[in-house]
């Protein structure tokens, strides 16, 4: 639960503070949000490279020199001179994030199956949800306090906190005769297995388009509330937490009807609620001039929503591909990183002037997610049990 923590905090804390890195580091709205970008490409090949390494060297030896680089990363962006060694760092630091989150959904995955799989694949993102919560709040208090790097200091020492906690309390949890073959062809030939499933494909959409969506909220949201509607950074904190805070109940509510109520029924009611969202945020966009309180409306619908639609749809897509679950976890976290690290420089497009490209994108977003689950179609028989 703790590697979750990952990337909440290592954007949370550093969203509200965007306008003042770019005033810091003498740079631009848009160089800001590549910082954010950069991280989320490192985080999508992280998570492709380190899972199938995990399924041939076993999870725990990768797990802790991954975390020992995010450690060391998130101090060269606590020091960055410049928005350039920013950037770079944010890539280190994403891969290295990436590379230990999908080693530990692996983990998970190699424990647990079926509807134990979702509840457990829930609570951990609804304890998840403790750092988008608590992260914006630190991040408006750094801002009030001290400075933004101090938020990258705190990231240091989290990492280090998750090297120690690995060391002491998570064994190997893929024995050596459970181990595949290493190597680039045979990654790609596991690749193709893995995308042959229909079903994991169409989850794997599900979750990749919501993960959009949530990003082009996180790399715009700053600008919509603080520049566009004045709020300050402490008043911007507070309603992340809250929109946040949303998004853990959802899944907390969603670990607590799995086995009773059919997952995919769970996941069709956030992608309405994120439809209806966006719809309401592109329509106060071009008529309104995105009014504060539509805004704060919509983006709140639109996280609790994430929460019914990102972790469940994870959970069916790992539960169609369990016999190769760290090449599954891989794909699916590389695509959805790289539909934040793709999404949220457009999103951002409209700059502290209008929110239509991140509307339209919140919009696109639940459709395109909407048309993953009708993908999937499992079995009559497996849609007894999600």
């Amino acid at each position: 639960m703790f590697l979750t923590a990952i990337a909440p905090l290592a954007t949370d804390m550093y969203v509200p503070a965007f306008p003042q890195v770019a005033a810091d580091l003498s740079s631009t709205a848009t160089q800001v949000q590549l910082t954010l970008t950069t991280f989320f490409v490192g985080m999508a090949l992280g998570q492709l490279i380190g899972g199938p390494v995990s399924d041939q060297r076993g999870r725990r030896i990768p797990l802790l020199a991954a975390l020992m680089v995010v450690t060391a990363a998130s101090i060269v962006c606590a020091l960055a001179p410049t928005i350039a060694v920013m950037t770079v760092a944010r890539l280190v630091q994403g891969f290295a994030g990436g590379w230990a989150m999908v080693i530990g959904r692996a983990i998970i995955v190699d424990l647990a199956t079926g509807v134990r799989l979702v509840r457990v694949l829930n609570v951990i993102a609804a304890v998840g949800g403790i750092a988008p919560i608590v992260g914006p709040l630190l991040g408006g208090l750094i801002l009030q306090l001290s400075h933004w790097r101090v938020s990258f200091w705190l990231v240091a020492l989290l990492g280090l906190a998750m090297t120690v906690a690995v060391l002491v309390a998570v064994p190997e949890s893929l024995p050596r005769e459970r181990r595949h073959a290493g190597g680039l062809g045979n990654f790609l030939a596991v690749g193709r297995i893995v995308l042959a499933n229909r079903e994991y494909v169409g989850y794997l959409v599900v979750a990749g388009a919501a993960m959009g969506a949530l990003f082009a909220y996180v790399a715009t949201s700053a600008f919509v509330l603080q520049s566009m509607n004045g709020l300050s950074p402490i008043a911007y904190s507070v309603d992340f937490a809250a929109n946040a805070t949303g998004m853990t109940v959802a899944a907390l509510i969603a670990a607590r009807l799995a086995g009773r109520v059919s997952t995919r029924k769970l996941i069709l009611t956030g992608q309405l609620a994120a439809l209806a969202a966006g719809v309401a945020m592109l329509a106060g966009a071009v008529w309104l001039g995105t009014p504060l309180i539509l805004a704060l409306g919509c983006f709140f619908v639109l996280m609790t929503a994430q929460g019914l639609m990102i972790p469940n749809g994870g959970a069916l897509a790992s539960a169609a591909v369990s016999d190769r679950p760290g090449t599954g976890s891989a794909v699916l976290g590389f695509v959805q990183w790289v539909a934040a690290g793709t999404i949220a420089p457009i999103a951002g497009l409209g700059g502290e002037h209008t929110a239509v490209p991140m509307a339209t994108l919140l919009t696109a977003g639940a459709i395109v997610s909407m048309l993953g689950l009708t993908l999937a179609r499992p079995s009559t028989t497996a849609t007894s049990r999600r």
